[in-house]
């Protein structure tokens, strides 16, 4: 062991070499040659910062321009530059793998042909870069093949991350051996960074991008060059959360709106589960959609465990039903165990429900950093303009050198024979050049041109063609040049580019977001939500939804409407309401207990969509069903009235309801054998009108009614025959009439003033015919002119009609068609559709 020693610091630590068995080292000590001696602290902390940011830079951290990483970049841009487009066939992925690690990746091929796998895998990528031919690979963790057996190509998306790299728009660099030169970014003409997001462990540091929806990506992006002071909370209404491309529901909106101001945070992914009923009347949950980035096999084990080890009773059989069209697992649970039980101990122990750190850190000018959601856009709209702006002055440099060759070549053709003559007597073409270029003040590009230029040229067409494609230059040069000189100009392509993209390649969102669990009083839930006229529809077997409005258009009186519920299923549309998103929703059921939720925080469905079960989302008894609904945007001083079938009303006042939640609270005192049928708010104590299945009516003052207690039962409001029952409740409101429709989808308008106020108790009179023809009375409700009605039948038929179309008659009239009705079906609901504007 030879030690060196600094001679000018003896204190100094020493750096002491093993030269033992390297006289190459021993030799040099010994001739004289000078050694520096160096800490040993500052060499290890040097060069392990040099390899720390060789990490982060260079391999671990995507870019926040184009969301790639240096090794998915570099396989983009070999398969970009050999031609394996998405119009080229299919290529091995051995020779893909070849081409990268030879001229720009020099590290193994399992890494480079690994990244290349999870970009064709549809359930790892939202929108895959690459078109992959084999197995790629599942959702249950199987491998890929082995590359020399899978093919690939690019896929359209992916050229559009390299679209105009041939027109100096990004900067490269040489590659490994200086023989070549790749991409330092690509020109990205859709928001990658947060379209596919991006994972990647670094030294001291890690990301953790989601993936998101293309279309409101692009959409955000054009927002906020449109309006740079745009707010983030404007944004979220964009772009509400994260859009795996494996589905499920994200759960929390306080980790999104931190992870989108901050760059960190945290949210739940929850699978998309229903709990369905066999034909033995045993219940199972199907899960449809697992949480991104989980192993469904080993999530299954997990559950299988579970039951073995008597962790989790009640599950009787496990059944793995998914094929290519998706996932389908069914979950069996013994007769007297509860469905929604055993899923919440799935939730809580199994990956069925996951937590997702985001990190938005990414690598801007070769520095990693911690972005929000607006910085992530501002600097991938910074780079786009970069781009946009490259791309131009390219174009422009390239079709002024075209026009100065045009303009040399039509000085020739106005003095052709000239020319001829020049040429014919040179000796040879550099004196030619020479002669062409002082005798008309030509430059050498120009010379060489005309001397290349083919006899064919000469004839009158070429001639013209010539003269015209100069114009049409001069004419894109002018554009071009007016495009670098109006940034505005240049906002207004990038923006109409980027919506071409999402015209092409945009989808569905496939994740929902649900602010159920919002408290926060920091943060807003609804600040994020548009305020949106909602039809909410509960069926028989009460599964509940809300559809847009305009699902349901306009039609004439006495159409067949449009399908509202799947027919699949032996279920029917029971009870529905319009309402908008910001509105608090209050569910009354038959046994007199009500419920409150907002109605934003009802699932998004489709016309055939059953729903989700309210039994997942409220505390309903087995036997308990939801028999009215009601909808209100505060709580006021207001009064309620409450009726039930065998003819009793109560009132009380709306503050007794402030307390009510999911789990429900006693609502109304029920005698035996009787049910709540209806609840409406009366604010102003109008009169109000209480009607039978039966075609009988009763108009009654509320003023002698005094409020009520929540448990109490009510008052006798109208005597009912044995076979009669109440069928609907509404208030007479000036310059309103009254609607009413039978089971047949006969129905009329009435003015009120046909009716006269009776005191409570008596046995009403007819306000509609019920008999073969019509059927019995549906319900009834206060209609203006200017409102539209929307009826569904129990087949889930809905048919949205004006009022105006309603026939105004009489009280023993019969009435007119509203709906058409099949032979089979009968109209079970209506609601009324207020004029908003």
């Amino acid at each position: 062991m030879t030690e060196i020693n600094n001679p000018e610091n003896e204190s100094s630590k020493t750096l002491s070499l093993n030269v033992s068995g390297r006289p190459d080292i021993a030799g040099a000590l010994k001739s004289g040659v000078r050694v520096i001696p160096v800490e040993i602290e500052d060499q290890m902390k040097e060069a392990y910062l040099d390899y720390a940011m060789s990490v982060i830079v260079g391999r671990a951290l995507p870019d926040v321009r184009d969301g790639l990483k240096p090794v998915h970049r570099r396989i983009l841009h070999a398969m970009n530059e050999r031609a394996w487009r998405s119009d080229r066939p299919y290529v091995k992925s051995a020779k893909i793998v070849g081409e990268v690690i030879g001229n720009y990746h020099p590290h193994g091929d399992t890494a480079v042909y690994d990244t290349m796998v999870r970009m064709v895998q549809t359930f790892s990528m939202r929108e895959p870069l690459i078109d992959g031919q084999g197995n790629f690979g599942s959702v249950d963790g199987d491998f890929a093949a082995a590359y020399r057996y899978t093919e690939a190509r690019l896929t359209k998306l992916a050229e559009e991350l390299l679209k105009d790299i041939e027109k100096d728009t990004v900067s490269f660099s040489p590659n490994f051996d200086d023989t070549r030169q790749q991409p330092d970014v690509l020109p990205a003409n859709f928001p990658n960074i947060l379209v596919n997001g991006s994972s990647g462990i670094a030294v001291g540091m890690a990301t953790n991008i989601p993936p998101h929806n293309l279309s409101e990506t692009i959409e955000a992006v054009v927002a906020l060059i449109r309006n740079p002071d745009i707010t983030l909370r404007e944004l979220m209404k964009i772009i509400p959360g994260p859009d795996f491309p494996t589905g499920g529901t994200i759960i929390g909106g306080e980790g999104l709106y931190q992870a989108y101001s901050t760059g960190r945070g945290s949210i739940r992914i929850r699978s998309k589960v229903e709990i369905i009923e066999n034909q033995k009347g045993r219940e199972i949950i199907v899960i449809h959609e697992i949480p991104y980035q989980v192993n469904k096999r080993n999530l299954l084990e997990k559950i299988g465990d579970l039951v073995n080890e008597k962790i989790i009773e009640g599950i009787t059989e496990i059944l793995d039903l998914s094929d290519r069209k998706g996932i389908r697992v069914e979950i069996h649970v013994k007769k007297d165990f509860n469905a929604q039980v055993i899923l919440n101990q799935l939730f809580k122990l199994t990956q069925l429900q996951v937590s997702y750190g985001i990190t938005m850190l990414a690598i801007l000018d070769n520095k990693p950093q911690i972005f929000s959601l607006k910085q992530i856009l501002e600097a991938y709209a910074k780079h786009r303009n970069e781009v946009v702006v490259k791309r131009t002055e390219f174009d422009l440099e390239k079709a002024k050198k075209r026009a100065h060759i045009l303009e040399g070549l039509k000085i020739a053709l106005d003095n052709i024979d000239e020319v001829i003559r020049i040429i014919r007597s040179s000796k040879d073409p550099k004196e030619a050049q020479a002669k062409l270029i002082s005798t008309f003040s030509l430059t050498e590009v120009q010379a060489d041109a005309i001397l290349e230029m083919r006899l064919q040229r000469l004839t009158s067409l070429e001639v013209q063609k010539i003269i015209e494609e100069l114009e049409q230059l001069r004419l894109h040069i002018q554009d071009l040049e007016d495009i670098l000189a109006k940034p505005e100009r240049v906002k207004n392509i990038i923006c109409d580019e980027l919506k071409g993209v999402s015209e092409s390649f945009g989808g569905k969102r496939t994740t929902e977001i649900s602010l159920e669990s919002v408290e926060s009083s920091s943060f807003n839930a609804e600040d994020l939500i548009a305020d949106e006229e909602v039809v909410v529809q509960i069926s028989e077997d009460m599964f509940i939804k809300r559809l847009p409005m305009d699902t349901f258009k306009r039609q004439k009186r006495g159409g067949k409407g449009v399908q509202g519920i799947s027919t699949k299923r032996e279920d029917f549309i029971k009870k529905l309401c319009v309402a908008f998103t910001h509105d608090n929703l209050m569910l009354f059921s038959n046994k007199g207990r009500a419920f409150l939720m907002k109605v934003y925080e009802l699932p998004i469905g489709t016309k055939e969509a059953r729903g989700k079960s309210l039994k997942a989302i409220i505390n309903l008894t087995e036997d308990e069903t939801i028999t009215s609904l009601f909808n209100f945007r505060n709580f006021d001083n207001s009064y309620l009235l409450m009726v039930t079938k065998e003819g009793f009303v109560k009132k009380i006042q709306l503050d007794e309801f402030s307390n009510t939640k999911k789990s429900g609270i006693i609502a109304i005192g029920l005698r035996e054998g009787d049910e709540l049928i209806e609840v409406l708010s009366n604010p102003e104590n109008f009169d109000v009108f209480i009607a039978s299945q039966q075609g009988l009516a009763i108009r009654m003052n509320l003023n002698e009614l005094r409020s009520q207690g929540r448990t109490a039962s009510g008052v006798t409001a109208m005597r009912l025959e044995d076979d009669d029952q109440i069928v609907g409740l509404t208030k007479v409101e000036p310059n309103t009439s009254l609607f009413c429709i039978s089971e047949n989808g006969i129905g009329k308008r009435t003015d009120f003033e046909e009716f006269s106020t009776k005191g409570r108790a008596g046995k009403g009179m007819t306000y509609l015919k019920v008999g073969e023809k019509n059927g019995k009375s549906v319900g009834i409700c206060t209609i203006r002119e200017e409102d539209e009605l929307l009826v569904i039948t129990q087949s889930g038929m809905a048919i949205r009609v004006s009022a105006k179309e309603i026939s105004l008659l009489g009280r023993s009239a019969m009435g007119v068609k509203v709906v058409d009705i099949k032979d089979d079906d009968f109209v079970k609901d209506f609601a009324i559709v207020k004029d908003t504007e």
